[in-house]
């Protein structure tokens, strides 16, 4: 039985010093990327590292891979992923928010073609909160039983925090503004193929 490498962290100021021998990877969705990013990161969500998995093996073979989100979740969970087909990689403590905080540079693509929506973070609050005051104003004026709307969503988000995970999330990242074109996820899997 072989034993799957145990994911490690990079602080930014680690990350930033070993930048240059790195290939970054960031999993945030591209809405996300395209409003700041490490420089020279390549754009794989995490819903398509799966599909990217032979060609990120083959980046750690050559180099380390440094994974990063927003905040350190994402990137733990695609590290995780990776340790478990037998990829070593580190992940960027505290996400792009902790890089940008420590005053290093974010780039962003040239206006044009990027799509720039809010973090997966706002999404999911907004969200929620939306269809809280929702179900509360449809209980009031509707009938009470719109209610559970509400209770129901504060069930959900006690449920994921308890086990760490997001469904809303993931179902807004299957929103089309939240996804990869194709041709965009073909362009970064050669961008990783060619380092």
């Amino acid at each position: 039985m072989t034993t799957s490498p145990v994911p490690s962290a990079l602080g930014a100021d680690q990350a930033r010093s070993r930048l240059h021998e790195l290939t970054v990877i960031d999993v945030r969705t591209p809405g996300e990327y395209a409003s700041g990013h490490l420089p020279g990161a390549l754009n794989i969500p995490l819903d398509q590292v799966r599909r990217a998995l032979p060609d990120i093996g083959r980046a750690a073979e050559r180099g380390d891979v440094l994974v990063v989100c927003a905040s350190g979740a994402r990137s733990a969970n695609a590290c995780k992923l990776l340790a478990e087909q037998g990829i070593p990689a580190a992940t960027l403590t505290g996400g792009t928010g902790a890089w940008a905080a420590a005053g290093h540079d974010l780039h962003r693509p040239a206006a044009g073609g990027a799509r720039v929506t809010w973090g997966m973070e706002r999404q999911v609050r907004f969200t929620a909160g939306t269809l809280v005051l929702l179900g509360l104003a449809l209980g009031l004026l509707v009938h009470p039983a719109f209610q559970l709307i509400s209770a129901a969503l504060a069930g959900g988000l006690v449920y994921s925090a308890l086990t760490d995970t997001c469904g809303m999330a993931a179902l807004l990242g299957r929103l089309p503004h939240n996804r990869p074109r194709t041709a965009d996820l073909d362009t970064a899997l050669a961008a990783l193929r060619g380092r």
